[in-house]
């Protein structure tokens, strides 16, 4: 075998375990969901139903995992990066038909989009897990009073775990993954083999017929089949971390038919036994491998929550690179992968959110009622950018984009209305949470556009405040040593060094004002990292640098020393002597117009969570200064 055929293959084993953990689980409850008479709108147990339903799990997987994003979307990659966060990036960098008006229209349907993962991201740890642990009730039903606690205690170690980093732990999820689908893939072969006919489920007619002859019920049913798609949106906002290639083969070969197999086997199981809807998957296995099951099981649910989470960890920071939230503090857990990153905030919001989950809702099969509309509502809106996309940018023919992507959205729709009508059941609540979130996020925006209107009027010319600091007479003392000064851009003279000259009267030898720009990319290369403005006054040691960064990269301001210093500039004193300034702006809610009262308590609420400077930029305490000013909405 070659090193890049091994290289590939170690790369799809390790997609097993990060980008296939939320949808390889779905057989745990998707079946039994489907059939639980404690549903609103139960499908009861019968020949045509247990063929149409198995069908319909069969051709919406091929449909909206293979052909919408497999196939399609994953197509549409932001420098190998992808997701809806990339998706928006793309949309936004790119000159597209429409202007402006059109790109926000879009940029504002992507970021909903995100805000419903934020629902997924709480809703997954809490189904997951109690659906793996609620096996303990058909394993050992004398113990099944204890799922709840052991559920919360497996979501504290899990969430207290996040800061160390999934390095470590993230090199086993791969085979024990491969381990798990090779299981679902035997238990679904034991149920075929005792009962055969189900595989004439996969045929269309099935699923066709039971639409057709049943829609009442066969609706309703979407909203349980839609846990068989659940994950999709990871194979495409995981994809920078293995390739495309990788994915779609560990997909293909592997995730696709183990899960294919272990529906059909689950069928065939009711088919033979109507009794078995209680908890088709777990009593699919033999009584001496349950408690085995449940215990690999538990892992698997466990290694798909994190993947969440670390979608959860990712959506953010991007979020916040992109200026939709604020700089929030964020730790990299790894020196080799740039992605793995912990943000301590947004963890503990979760584990908070994923704990109230599971003491309100107590059951794996309650809470499926509330999990397809984050879902479907980021699949549909995913669909839509992409088909803009690919007719704007790849001149995709107008009857192509219509008619598969009138076809793909339909389905998406038609899913997304279904799990509507549980809305007063569950459906609800990843709702609000993505209605509260989107509406954090584009108040965010918002302000932020108000705030940089204000401070640029405070600030003030740079040219001009720097024409001014060479016509005084006598010229200011210059004290030993280089100050750097961050800055938003070059047009403004930054409020710290403004408040220096006017409090303290003097100037460094060596001034640099400094200008970090996120990038709609990923990644920008070191190359590309620096240009540097001397202002028309680089003689006197005054000169302006922009340092852009990807909305993925470390945003680390002592490393660019180095670089400056390769650019001819002088980055620190030859003693030594190297100041960082750093402007800090206190919000106060006032009368201007811009936004509504409500809006404005809101963004200086959230303004509260910013990371400090100094940390966000990794700048040492030591030769860190911070100047204050204050700015009135």
């Amino acid at each position: 075998m070659s090193q890049r055929a091994a290289a590939q293959g170690a790369l799809s084993l390790g997609a097993l375990g990060v980008v296939f953990g939320d949808i390889g689980t779905s057989p745990l409850y998707t079946v039994q969901t489907l059939f639980d008479p404690r549903d609103p709108h139960p499908v009861k147990v019968s020949h045509d139903s247990i063929f149409g339903v198995v069908s319909l799990i069969f051709w919406s997987v091929t449909i909206i995992v293979t052909v919408t994003y497999v196939l399609l979307v994953m197509r549409a990659d932001n420098d190998g990066e992808g997701g809806i966060m990339a998706l928006i990036a793309l949309i936004r960098r790119r000159a597209l038909p429409g202007g402006r008006r059109a790109k926000a229209v879009l940029a504002a349907l992507g970021i909903f989009g995100a805000s419903l993962f934020f629902g997924d991201s709480m809703i997954t740890p809490a189904i997951s897990v109690l659906s793996a642990v609620e096996g303990v009730k058909v394993a050992a039903p004398s113990v099944s009073g204890i799922v709840i606690p052991i559920t919360v205690a497996i979501i504290v170690v899990l969430f207290m775990a996040q800061r160390l980093g999934t390095g470590a732990v993230g090199r086993v999820f791969g085979p024990v993954m491969a381990v798990w689908f090779t299981v679902l893939a035997a238990l679904g072969v034991r149920g075929i083999v005792a009962h055969p006919a189900i595989l004439k489920a996969l045929s269309p007619t099935y699923a066709a017929g039971f639409l057709a002859g049943h829609f009442g019920t066969a609706f309703f049913s979407l909203t349980a089949v839609v846990l068989a798609v659940t994950g999709a949106e990871a194979l495409y906002a995981d994809m920078g971390h293995f390739g495309r290639g990788p994915v779609r083969r560990a997909w293909l070969l592997v995730v696709f038919p183990a899960c294919i197999l272990n529906y059909l086997g689950q069928g065939a199981l009711i088919l033979g036994h109507p009794a078995s809807i209680a908890n088709p998957f777990f009593l699919l296995t033999p009584g001496w491998g349950r408690l085995p099951m449940v215990f690999l099981a538990t892992v698997a649910t466990v290694i798909a929550s994190q993947a969440v989470i670390s979608g959860a960890f990712s959506v953010a920071h991007q979020a916040g690179q992109l200026g939709y939230l604020p700089r929030l503090r964020i730790q990299y857990t790894s020196e080799q992968v740039r992605g793995q990153i912990y943000v301590p905030w947004i963890n503990w919001l979760l584990l908070v959110s994923v704990l109230t989950l599971v003491l309100a809702f107590r059951s794996s099969a309650a809470l499926a009622y509330a999990y397809g509309t984050a879902v479907t509502g980021t699949i549909s809106i995913t669909t839509l950018l992409f088909f803009y996309y690919a007719r704007h940018q790849w001149r995709w023919p107008l009857w192509i984009v219509l008619a598969a992507g009138g076809i793909l959205l339909a389905i998406d729709l038609l899913f997304f209305a279904a799990n509507l009508t549980k809305l007063t059941h569950g459906a609800w609540l990843p709702l609000l949470i993505g209605l509260t979130a989107f509406t954090i996020l584009i108040t965010w925006q918002r302000g932020r556009e108000l705030v940089t209107q204000k401070r640029d009027r405070e600030e003030g010319s740079l040219p001009e405040f720097i024409a001014q600091l060479h016509a005084m007479k006598p010229p200011l003392p210059r004290v030993p040593g280089t100050a750097i000064f961050l800055n938003r851009g070059k047009a403004t003279a930054p409020l710290a060094l403004r408040a220096n000259v006017a409090h303290n009267e003097i100037l460094h030898q060596q001034v640099i004002i400094l200008s970090i720009e996120t990038m709609p990319a990923p990644h920008v290369p070191q190359a590309e990292r620096l240009q540097i403005d001397d202002l028309g006054f680089r003689d006197d040691g005054i000169i302006h640098v922009t340092a852009r960064f990807g909305y993925m990269d470390k945003t680390h301001i002592p490393g660019l020393l180095p670089l400056i210093r390769d650019a001819g500039i002088e980055g620190s004193s030859p003693d030594g002597r190297l100041s960082y300034f750093v402007s800090r702006i206190e919000l106060v809610q006032g009368h201007a117009p811009g936004m509504s009262r409500w809006r404005k308590r809101l963004f200086i609420a959230t303004s509260r969570i910013t990371a400090d400077a100094a940390e966000s930029f990794r700048l040492p305490r030591e030769r860190t200064v911070i100047m204050g000013s204050r700015i009135e909405l």
